[in-house]
């Protein structure tokens, strides 16, 4: 899969393709349908995505709390990951932020990307003032050269939305199974192992620390995982998603003790998927309450994931 970063002086062979439009975070079974709708509009084209970097709401609310859930490294794997021949990735600035929608479709899909498709969810909205809808896009559609649809949302068969919001509000309330209904997959953080303070390995659990840094912070507490190494192999284990309070922390982190395993993997990037929640973070009176209560965890999440 091409990567190509904006829309101007692109040549022949990046130009021409069927794009899926959207921010795509999450990359969601919505998204996956979305794209798939893209494919069918123009199936001889190559298959692309548009999507924007930062997301636009970090560019307006640069100061509130993390809510990603697929960073733009993850996010360009999982795009690759459906078939998609060239992801464009669009600075979102002060010009992207007040091109009109007209302008948006003009200069950038048409003159630019040189889409012959545009597909997009019927939620979607683009220009200055999200002025631009899917409405808007068909309009536009008959005065230049490509076609459009818009896929009405889709949900689950409990009604459940596949929406980046149903998302992120499942991980927040610690139901990491109902994400992965949305996403279609576990919901995983991944990142280079931190060097800590090595506690966990004094008190006879070890942990591959990661951080929260930029990405949306599920609920804290104890969950089930595994654990995708860099060879590939996929581990079992235990993991505590929050701020430490028996050890006074103030930064929130991920600390994922892997079952019958006991390898220096600082620095290397692993993949951690919440499968289950076991429990609220607490905190405890001393060590050895801590230990007690690690261990039971431990013996819960070898429960669930047999």
């Amino acid at each position: 899969m091409q990567i190509i970063y904006g829309y101007q002086g692109l040549t022949p062979d990046q130009t021409g393709a069927t794009v899926a439009l959207g921010n795509f975070d999450g990359v969601h079974r919505g998204h996956a349908a979305v794209i798939e709708s893209a494919r069918a509009l123009a199936p001889e084209a190559k298959l692309g995505v548009v999507s924007f970097d930062p997301h636009p709401r970090h560019f307006f609310q640069p100061d509130a709390e993390p809510f990603t859930l697929t960073p733009l490294v993850q996010k360009a794997e999982k795009i690759k990951a459906l078939g998609v021949d060239i992801l464009y990735i669009l600075r979102f600035d002060k010009a992207m932020s007040t091109m009109t929608p007209e302008a948006f479709v003009r200069d950038v899909l048409v003159n630019g990307i040189g889409a012959v498709g545009v597909s997009t969810g019927s939620d979607f909205r683009f220009g200055a003032n999200r002025a631009g809808d899917s409405a808007m896009l068909e309009t536009l559609s008959a005065r230049y050269p490509f076609k459009s649809v818009a896929l009405p949302e889709l949900s689950d068969e409990n009604g459940g939305l596949f929406s980046s919001s149903t998302a992120r509000n499942a991980l927040r309330e610690g139901k990491p199974e109902d994400a992965t209904t949305v996403l279609g997959r576990p919901y995983t953080i991944s990142g280079p192992v931190l060097e800590g303070d090595q506690r966990g390995r004094t008190i006879g659990f070890p942990t591959a620390n990661l951080s929260l840094e930029n990405i949306l912070a599920p609920a804290f507490g104890v969950y089930a995982v595994t654990v995708k190494m860099e060879d590939r192999n996929i581990l079992k284990g235990v993991a505590n998603i929050g701020m430490r309070p028996t050890f006074e922390k103030t930064v929130p982190i991920l600390e994922a003790h892997l079952f019958d395993f006991d390898q220096d993997i600082y620095g290397q990037t692993i993949e951690i998927s919440l499968l289950h929640y076991i429990r609220a973070e607490q905190k405890f009176d001393g060590i050895d309450a801590l230990k007690a209560q690690i261990a039971s965890d431990a013996d819960a999440a070898r429960t669930l994931l047999t």
